[in-house]
């Protein structure tokens, strides 16, 4: 399914949160203090919900006056054996390979996967593929897409099912999944700074990509850590042709010995970059990429980069997914698997 070709449907909408004062099981979780699964297990009169946190749930739909919505309570009663996952944004090979760990790890646990994709995140069309997906009975509903505005579009809508996204910043009313892009940017930097290295650049990620941010701040905090200069990143997306401006714009500039990229794809423009100049990496200056892409080993030089397990991300993905669905109490946090530091060729000490 993808944004184009899915037509619309006459059916029943789903509940945002505080639309037109009308009240929703958001706003029945926030005056409780508790998710909107619970509200949801309340609801359908299921176990696995302490007696005094259903009766603050239950005060809290008499006060509000919260009319549940037929068809969600119908359908959160069904078991379908399916899963809807949603990918939005370029088939990048990050996403692309949690998106097949995911994918691997439901079928080894009895489920299939029905799949929704976009090429750019487009909030409506987000809203009307969480909708499609929940008319097919899935029984939870995935998101992988770095953009705050994903998050924030699933955070409005009340499913009637489980919403697991993969972010790496805090998504309060969503249950979370994914890798230490902060402890890696450290690591990064950390590594860098062990080098030698005191004017250390950073070429960051989309201003709205989470991933970016958090790297980022990594960077920074790093920096600040060996008291060291943080300047204003230069700002990519993500491909190559951005790596190769943000590298001519860091060789004009002349002072860094190193410079820290957020992702591979822009190391490899800012490597053109720096061959096209005649500047020699690393005599000259030292580049440290993120993501370990299949190609990151046959750059030249041979990139040093932080590897991501992106499988062992899509496994972590389901891991969570059953863990919801099974209402387990004791569920592992499965945000802080950090990534590894993969030295190659790319990064040296400075010579001057």
């Amino acid at each position: 399914m993808s944004d184009t070709d899915a037509p619309d449907l006459p059916v029943e909408p789903v509940e945002p949160a505080a639309a037109s004062g009308v009240p929703t099981m958001f706003d029945v979780a926030r005056r409780a203090g508790v998710s909107h699964q619970t509200v949801s297990r309340v609801l359908n009169d299921l176990t696995g919900v302490a007696a005094s946190t259903r009766l603050r749930v239950e005060q809290a739909i008499a006060e509000l006056s919260y009319t549940p919505s037929p068809a969600a309570r119908a359908m959160a009663k069904r078991r379908s054996g399916s899963i809807g996952l949603i990918q939005a944004g370029r088939p990048d090979y990050g996403p692309s390979n949690a998106a097949l760990g995911f994918n691997e790890a439901a079928h080894e646990a009895g489920y299939t996967v029905t799949q929704a994709s976009m090429r750019s995140l487009d909030g409506e069309v987000l809203r009307q593929a969480v909708h499609r997906l929940a008319l097919q009975r899935v029984e939870a509903i995935v998101l992988i897409s770095g953009e705050r505005e994903g998050v924030g579009v699933l955070t409005g809508i009340d499913a009637g099912v489980p919403l697991i996204v993969v972010a790496s910043e805090p998504t309060p009313g969503l249950h979370r999944v994914s890798m230490d892009q902060y402890g890696g940017a450290r690591i990064a930097t950390e590594h860098l700074v062990g080098l030698g290295h005191r004017e250390i650049r950073h070429v960051a990620g989309p201003v709205d990509s989470m991933d970016a941010s958090e790297r980022h701040r990594g960077w920074a905090d790093a920096m600040r850590t060996h008291g060291l200069e943080v300047h204003a990143p230069i700002v990519g997306d993500w491909l190559a042709a951005s790596g190769d401006a943000a590298g001519r714009e860091v060789l004009a500039e002349g002072t860094a010995t190193a410079v820290f990229v957020a992702n591979d794809q822009m190391s490899l423009g800012l490597l053109h970059a720096c061959h096209d100049a005649g500047v020699r990496v690393p005599d000259d200056l030292s580049v440290i990429g993120f993501d370990d892409i299949p190609e990151a080993a046959y750059f030249t030089p041979a990139l040093t980069t932080v590897r991501q397990d992106f499988e062992s991300l899509g496994r972590d993905i389901m891991a969570t997914v059953l863990d919801v669905l099974r209402d387990e109490p004791d569920a592992p946090d499965r945000t802080s698997r950090v990534p590894e530091l993969v030295v190659r060729g790319s990064t040296a000490a400075p010579t001057r």
